[in-house]
């Protein structure tokens, strides 16, 4: 696969770059959180009868052969409508150990429990130590059963051994196999952006599991395309809470060495990226952001005691970039996190599922024209 088709079309599905809808910055060989060097994602994905619409989306930061390898981390929480574990463990040490799990949000305790049974299956003696795991989740009962216990431990593990570098697909898949964004059929998205420092070129990765927005506000390109596709919309008309309602999970990781509240900043610029594409972050949403530097590999000293007897009376050191210089990659930030909105929404199709609810596909060729005619694409 040459980079030019990487960026426009991932599994035969055209991306959003692929219809020239115009983004800023310069993306990665992938256009994807993958671009970041040993970043690993994978999912598992169930689809099964009419009612079960779901999966889990599994990210290792360092690749799967280094998760007791901390590195700098940091959270921002737009909306607390919402669950992500091991938040308070990267709060108070400013790092995170081990792979990222997404699902939905009533299998969060057995991402949770995948995560753990994943670790102690590969790298023994970290999980014999402590392991407090990052499981996220948005909402996807609309389309799904919810409550019928379909991801299990096994799918976990599954989306975690399925984790690779490369080129990511997008929109109904892993765990945002049954998310609608914008009223919408939804789910995964990812983008990235490179970043010039000092003579060396960094990326910024974003991956989004978007589940929110109320069809009014879509915003594409500057442009509010949602005032203009008010018909056709189901899951509107369904819920009895106010619309907008759903969530989003933001996974923000960089080569750019970091400390653990820069990386908290950038966590915070992903809200902005999403206000770009209209959302004013619902009360019904849960919005948590995560953000992580990869770099600094073996800067921080793992907590494991009996596991690293020797790091006694040592000090960590963190090389990162002064604060005054972090601008472009807050850009980066917000810039690839409106182009993971608009790619999770342009690759899909229609959905039917729990109890025959149905969530529309972006009209593709109606936005275009929009677009078209507000001067945006040629």
């Amino acid at each position: 696969m040459t980079r030019e088709t990487s960026l426009a079309k991932v599994d035969g599905r055209p991306r959003a770059r692929a219809l020239g809808i115009p983004f800023g910055g310069t993306p990665g060989q992938w256009n994807a959180i993958t671009d970041v060097p040993g970043v690993e994602l994978g999912y598992w994905t169930r689809i099964e009868g009419p009612d079960v619409r779901t999966g889990v989306t599994a990210i290792h930061p360092r690749g799967s052969a280094k998760p007791g390898d901390p590195i700098a981390a940091g959270t921002h929480n737009q909306n607390g409508n919402g669950e992500m574990t091991g938040v308070s463990w990267i709060s108070e040490a400013g790092q995170l150990s081990g792979p990222i799990c997404i699902t939905n949000t009533h299998a969060v305790g057995v991402a949770h429990a995948g995560v753990i049974a994943w670790t102690a299956l590969h790298h023994q003696s970290i999980a014999e130590a402590w392991l407090l795991p990052v499981a996220a989740e948005t909402w996807d009962g609309y389309l799904n059963d919810i409550n019928g216990h379909h991801v299990t431990e096994d799918g976990v593990v599954a989306a975690l051994e399925a984790a690779s570098t490369g080129p990511v697909r997008e929109g109904s898949v892993g765990g945002g196999t049954g998310m609608n964004c914008y009223s919408y059929k939804g789910g995964s998205g990812t983008s990235s952006r490179l970043v010039e420092y000092a003579g060396s070129t960094y990326t910024v990765g974003v991956f989004l599991q978007a589940n929110f927005g109320e069809r009014r506000e879509l915003v594409i390109a500057g442009v509010r395309v949602g005032s203009d596709l008010a018909d056709d919309d189901p899951i509107s008309d369904f819920f009895a809470t106010p619309p907008g309602a759903g969530s989003c999970i933001g996974v923000v990781l960089t080569d750019a060495p970091l400390l653990p509240d820069q990386c908290r900043a950038l966590a915070r610029r992903v809200t902005l990226g999403l206000a770009r594409t209209g959302t004013t972050g619902s009360h019904f949403s849960g919005d948590l952001f995560l953000a992580g530097s990869v770099a600094n590999a073996g800067g921080i000293t793992p907590g494991y005691r009996t596991l690293y007897p020797e790091a006694a009376g040592r000090y960590d050191e963190l090389r990162f970039i002064p604060w005054g210089f972090l601008n472009p990659f807050f850009e980066a930030v917000v810039e690839a996190t409106e182009e993971a909105v608009v790619n999770c929404l342009v690759v899909n199709d229609e959905m039917v599922g729990f109890r025959g609810h149905r969530s529309p596909a972006l009209p593709v060729e109606r936005v275009t024209t929009i677009l078209r005619d507000r001067g945006v694409l040629g």
